[in-house]
């Protein structure tokens, strides 16, 4: 039997999400195989006081054609997560941070050369007013197709 917190106690803040998916083209591969990678990436934002804490995590159902472990499927990748506070118009960020580890997730496959995966990012956090939300973007930069990022929205958390 756990004894019951005490007056004052922090409590873990509950996560409001949303997530969306998008079929992303594989700009660097033109061949006969399917090559949309299915990217989900799910936003969450909690309170706690003025405090927001915000992740995302992103799961992913790549191509099964190339090589395992392809460390040369990209060039980079990120996921940006940012703070925002929900207003008319526009939502101002007000904090955010790319997170790079993607990439690596990204190319490592199964031993059946199965590229899905997943990875969620550490939390960041930030003073703010009212009604703030999580946000993320993924960028990906194909290795070999002679162009730089490709930014890729998805949808916002709801405000907390």
């Amino acid at each position: 039997m756990t004894a019951p917190a005490a007056p004052g106690a922090a409590t873990e803040p509950v996560y409001r999400c949303a997530s969306s998916t998008q079929d992303i083209d594989d700009s660097s591969y033109d061949g006969p195989w399917p090559d949309n990678w299915k990217i989900t990436v799910k936003s969450c934002a909690a309170r706690s006081g003025g405090t927001v804490y915000a992740y995302a995590e992103a799961t992913w159902d790549g191509t099964a054609f190339r090589d395992v472990n392809n460390v040369r499927i990209f060039d980079g990748a990120r996921l940006r997560l940012q703070i925002k506070a929900s207003r008319d118009g526009t939502d101002p960020v007000v904090t955010e941070r790319d997170f790079t580890e993607i990439e690596r997730r990204l190319e490592d496959s199964t031993s059946g050369r199965n590229y899905d995966g997943c990875c969620r990012t550490r939390s960041i956090r930030h003073r703010v007013g009212l009604w703030p939300l999580a946000c993320s973007v993924l960028f990906l930069d194909w290795h070999g197709d002679g162009r730089s990022y490709g930014r890729h929205d998805h949808t916002a958390s709801p405000t907390v």
